[in-house]
C-alpha cells in the first residue's frame, strides 16, 4: 500500500514564486501543494484549514514575517515542520529560525532537487542542515554565547540519561540516526526512541534545537 502523499503548504509574498513552487513540487508524485498563502499571518489559518506536513516559509513578508510565523506555528500542540526560504543566508537570520523551531533553511536560488528532497527529509522527522549550514551556525553561536548560557545548558543536559546524553552529543556534530546508531552500536528505531525522549526532557521541539543546546554547552561526544 502507498504512503499518502505529503502535503506542503506554500507561504511567500511573491505571486510568481508561490506559482513556481506549486509547478515545481507538482512534478514529484510523492507531495502535494494543499495551498498558498501570501503572508505569515495568514500562514496560522491556512495550517488549520490545509493540515500540511511541511511548511515552506519565506523569511521577508509583510505584515508578519516568516521568523515570527514560525514562532508561532511550532507553538502549537502539533505543529507541521517548517523550511525557511529566502534570498539572504545571514547567521541571525538561521540562528533565530533554528531557535524558533525551524527544521531547515534553504536559499531561494536552491536547485529543485534539493527543494523537493529537503521536504522529504524533514516530512521524514530528520531537519534539514548541512554541514556546511551547522558548522556556520555553531561558530556564530559560540561568539554570542556567555557563561550563563553555557551554565543553563550544561544544567539541561544533565536531565538526560547516559544514553539520551551520548545521543544528545552527537545530534549536536549533525550526524543523522543511522551515524549515531553505528557509533553507538544502536539500532535506528532505538536512537530514534532516545531522540524522542530526550526531546521530552528538554522541553524541545526538534533536533536542531537540541545541536544549539549542545553547543551551549561547549560539550564533545565520547
Amino acid at each position: 500500500m502507498d504512503s499518502p502523499p505529503i502535503r506542503v503548504l506554500i507561504v511567500d509574498d511573491d505571486a510568481l514564486v508561490r506559482s513556481g513552487l506549486s509547478m515545481m513540487l507538482a512534478g514529484a508524485g510523492d507531495l502535494e501543494v494543499v495551498g498558498d498563502v501570501a503572508d505569515g499571518a495568514e500562514a496560522v489559518p491556512a495550517v488549520n484549514e490545509h493540515r500540511p506536513d511541511v511548511v515552506l516559509m519565506d523569511i521577508r513578508m509583510p505584515r508578519l514575517d516568516g521568523l515570527a510565523a514560525t514562532e508561532l506555528l511550532r507553538a502549537r500542540r502539533d505543529p507541521p515542520e517548517i523550511i525557511l526560504l529566502t534570498t539572504f543566508d545571514t547567521d541571525d537570520h538561521i540562528l533565530r529560525a533554528m531557535r524558533a523551531g525551524a527544521s531547515g533553511f534553504l536559499l531561494k536560488h536552491t536547485p529543485p532537487p534539493e527543494i523537493i528532497q529537503a521536504i522529504r527529509q524533514v516530512a521524514a522527522g530528520e531537519p534539514m542542515l548541512s554541514p556546511a549550514v551547522l558548522r556556520r551556525m555553531m561558530a556564530f553561536v559560540a561568539d554570542a554565547g556567555g557563561d550563563p548560557r553555557k551554565a543553563r545548558a550544561r544544567e539541561l543536559l544533565e536531565r538526560l540519561s547516559e544514553g539520551e546524553r551520548a545521543v544528545a552529543l552527537r545530534v549536536g556534530q549533525g550526524k543523522t540516526n543511522s551515524e549515531i546508531g553505528r557509533e553507538l552500536s544502536l539500532s535506528v528505531a532505538t536512537v530514534k526512541a532516545y531522540v524522542s525522549r530526550l526531546l521530552t526532557k528538554l522541553e524541545l521541539n526538534n533536533r536542531v534545537q537540541v545541536a544549539l543546546l549542545v553547543n551551549d554547552a561547549d560539550l564533545e561526544a565520547t
